[in-house]
């Protein structure tokens, strides 16, 4: 009796896929990033492993947020020190640091453990529409999602 193939790190094959998130909303966009990156997408998925594809994302400043999100949602840091939180809304971190707000909703949706550090290394994500991964030939992915 035959036995099913198991996946392991070196029998991973790993292709380049391009995201554009131009208008795109940030939830829904994390979630195919990280269906991905985890390798849901394939045959071969082992949940031990990190076996999905390495993932670029261009135009990140031109995603969006649904409803009020922008000005409710805070993102939150911490100096270390006492009463060193730090708290920011949504819309600000937008206009400063887009990529971060992507990078956290993609890590939000990953497995808590040390293979989340693993699968956010395969993620780049770009503020504008240039990327430095041409020469790997990312393949474009136009994610699936919901019709409402």
């Amino acid at each position: 009796m035959k036995q099913t193939p198991h996946l392991n790190p070196q029998t991973v094959d790993r292709k380049w896929v391009h995201f554009d998130a131009n208008g795109k909303v940030v939830g829904r966009l994390a979630t195919e990033i990280s269906r991905v990156l985890r390798g849901k997408d394939k045959p071969t998925f082992s949940p031990h492993v990190a076996g999905g594809d390495h993932v670029v994302v261009t135009n990140v400043e031109k995603m969006v947020f649904t409803g009020g999100k922008a000005k409710q949602k805070l993102y939150h840091k911490h100096s270390g020190y006492m009463g060193g939180l730090r708290s920011t809304r949504a819309d600000v971190v937008m206009e400063k640091n887009p990529e971060r707000v992507l990078f956290s909703a993609v890590k939000g949706m990953l497995p808590k453990n040390k293979l989340s550090n693993q699968l956010l290394k395969h993620l780049r994500v770009y503020a504008g529409p240039e990327h430095g991964q041409e020469a790997q030939k990312p393949v474009a992915a136009e994610p699936r999602l919901a019709k409402s």
